[in-house]
C-alpha cells in the first residue's frame, strides 16, 4: 500500500513539474519578449546608422574647418598681392607678374569658396540626417523601454506562479523514496516532453498511450516501480 501511495505522490510530482515546465516555456516565449527583442534590434540598428552619420559629420566638419582656413589664407595673400600691385613702383615685368599672381590667387580663392560651399551644404545635410536619426533613436528607445517594462511585469507574474508551484513540489518530494525519485529524475531528463510517469488504466500506459496485454500487465505490476514495456516510463496503477 505504501508503494502505491509513493507512486501516487510521484504522479502528483509529475503534474507539478509539467506545470513548472509550461510556466518556464511561457516565460521564454512571451510574444512581448519577441517584440522586445525586435525593438532592441531596431534601436541598435538606428544607433549604428546614427554613429556612422555622426562620424561622417565629424569628418566633414574637419574638412570644412581646413577648407575655410585655407580660403582665409588665400584671401589674405591675394589682398597683400593686390596692395603691392596697386601701390605701383614696380617695373612693367614685375607688374605683369603681380597681376598674374593676383588673378591666379583669385581663381584659387573662387575654387576654394566653391569647395567651402559644397562642404557647408554637405554638413547641413548630414546635420539634418543626424537630427532625424537621433529622433528615431529616441522613439526606438522609448518603444524598447515600454516593452521591457511589460516583459518584466509578466516575468514577475510568471515567477510568482513558479514559486508557488516550487513550494508545492517541495511538499511532495519528502513523500517519495530517494531511489524512486532518482529514477523519476533520470527518466524526465531523458524525455523531450519531460513525462516520466504515466497512469496505467485499462491496460493502457498514460505516457505512450500503448496497450499492454493482460500477461504483460500482470508481469510489469509485479515490479516496483512498474515500468511500461513500450516506453519504459514509470506506471501508476489506477486506484481500485
Amino acid at each position: 500500500m505504501e508503494e502505491i501511495r509513493s507512486l501516487e505522490d510521484l504522479l502528483d510530482l509529475q503534474v507539478v513539474d509539467l506545470e513548472i515546465d509550461r510556466s518556464l516555456h511561457r516565460r521564454a516565449t512571451l510574444p512581448e519578449l519577441e517584440k522586445y527583442r525586435a525593438a532592441h534590434d531596431a534601436r541598435t540598428e538606428v544607433e549604428g546608422r546614427l554613429r556612422a552619420t555622426e562620424e561622417e559629420l565629424r569628418l566633414t566638419t574637419r574638412d570644412l574647418d581646413k577648407a575655410e582656413g585655407e580660403l582665409v589664407l588665400l584671401e589674405e595673400k591675394r589682398e597683400i598681392e593686390e596692395r603691392r600691385l596697386y601701390a605701383g613702383g614696380q617695373s612693367a615685368r614685375e607688374t605683369d607678374h603681380l597681376r598674374q599672381e593676383v588673378e591666379m590667387l583669385g581663381q584659387q580663392s573662387s575654387r576654394a569658396e566653391d569647395g567651402v560651399l559644397e562642404l557647408m551644404e554637405r554638413k547641413e545635410s548630414q546635420q539634418a540626417v543626424v537630427a532625424a536619426l537621433d529622433d528615431e533613436r529616441r522613439q526606438a528607445q522609448a518603444a524598447e523601454d515600454e516593452l521591457e517594462s511589460q516583459v518584466r511585469a509578466l516575468w514577475a507574474e510568471i515567477d510568482a506562479e513558479i514559486a508557488r508551484k516550487e513550494q508545492r513540489k517541495a511538499g511532495i518530494i519528502p513523500l517519495i523514496p530517494p531511489d524512486l525519485l532518482e529514477q523519476y529524475e533520470e527518466l524526465r531528463a531523458a524525455r523531450d516532453d519531460g513525462v516520466a510517469v504515466g497512469r496505467f488504466a485499462e491496460g493502457v500506459c498514460g505516457g505512450c498511450h500503448l496497450r499492454l496485454s493482460a500477461a504483460e500487465a500482470h508481469e510489469v505490476l509485479k515490479h516496483h516501480p512498474p515500468r511500461c514495456l513500450h516506453c519504459n516510463r514509470i506506471l501508476v496503477p489506477q486506484p481500485r
